[in-house]
């Protein structure tokens, strides 16, 4: 196996100037931007869009972030795109919602809602998963997940951030299909990450989202951005930061049982380490939800991102002030 490196630095702030130096520095071990993009690629960014119901709670990629991100991706010749398939709402609902307008207007950005297509992977276990045929056609996958705290799942981090790439209600039926086994419910995120396979992750914990998230908690200051294009050894790298034993994190267990997640001393860090960014009071939730979440949670939810989908967001969330 190769070894896999992941970048951490220190990241204060959002404004774009001086994010688009961070991320720069952030990306130089890879050789850049260009480096993964190439001219006339079609380039999915995949944020964190889970709600538009908290703006402002840090539960969702910060629209600087996507903004620089693009620019970026434009100036490597690359034709960048936005989707997701958030838990309630378009995917253009919920951006809106968090300030994600301007820039979609300003760099003509297109965001679309995902469609799902199956797709054969590696396991015999999870032997076709449904995910978004947009995701898999891309020629370039940029996975931009935040850094939360998870009722369910302990931490959402870059893995769990491409659940996102799970069309609309297969989400819920993987909830109940799965979802009475941690164990298992983090083997089919780790498929899904292996399967979709992004080229490049950068991990939004300028501001991250601790306690009961991945809504219902709090904004927490990290000062901190991490990339790597191997998905399992960032996520790995960020526990350790957080001071998460790893085998608590049912997404990060699951990769190493799999076998696709390097030992934390095999990777090559190039700026800061997980010791030295090491916080030791950052908040887990104080409440767990079960991930099998059951049937009248299933047909409530359903019910409720039907009507913010049809109806709700058409009268709100598509017209202009």
């Amino acid at each position: 196996m190769q070894t896999p490196t992941v970048s951490f630095i220190r990241a204060n702030s959002y404004e774009p100037e001086v994010l688009r130096d961070s991320l720069a520095t952030l990306l130089e071990p890879f050789g850049g931007m260009a480096a993964f993009v190439k001219p006339g690629n079609r380039v999915l960014l995949k944020p964190n869009l889970l709600t538009g119901a908290r703006p402002g709670k840090e539960c969702t990629t910060r629209s600087q972030l996507v903004y620089v991100v693009a620019q970026m991706v434009i100036e490597a010749g690359g034709k960048p795109f936005l989707g997701d398939s958030p838990a309630f709402g378009s995917a253009r609902g919920v951006a809106i919602a968090n300030g994600y307008q301007q820039i979609l207007e300003e760099l003509n950005l297109p965001i679309i809602d995902f469609h799902g297509v199956r797709y054969q992977t590696v396991s015999q276990e999870f032997n076709h998963l449904l995910l978004c045929k947009e995701a898999m056609e891309a020629d370039v996958v940029i996975n931009l997940p935040k850094v939360k705290s998870h009722v369910q799942l302990v931490l959402t981090l870059g893995v769990k951030n491409l659940f996102g790439c799970v069309p609309g209600k297969m989400k819920a039926w993987w909830h109940m299909e799965a979802g009475k086994d941690a164990n298992r419910f983090g083997e089919m995120l780790v498929e899904t990450a292996r399967t979709i396979n992004p080229n490049l992750t950068i991990l939004d914990g300028v501001i991250g989202h601790e306690g009961n998230g991945p809504s219902g908690g709090e904004p927490r200051c990290l000062g901190i951005l991490g990339a790597s294009p191997d998905v399992f050894a960032l996520d790995r790298a960020m526990v350790e930061i957080l001071n998460v034993p790893a085998t608590e994190v049912p997404t990060v267990a699951a990769s190493m049982r799999l076998g696709v997640c390097p030992n934390l001393n095999a990777i090559h860090y190039p700026y800061l380490d997980p010791q030295s960014l090491r916080i030791d009071d950052w908040r887990l939730p104080d409440k767990f939800v079960p991930i099998d979440f059951g049937m009248p949670r299933l047909i409530k939810s359903t019910f409720k991102h039907l009507y913010i989908k049809f109806i709700k967001e058409p009268l709100s969330a598509y017209v202009r002030g």
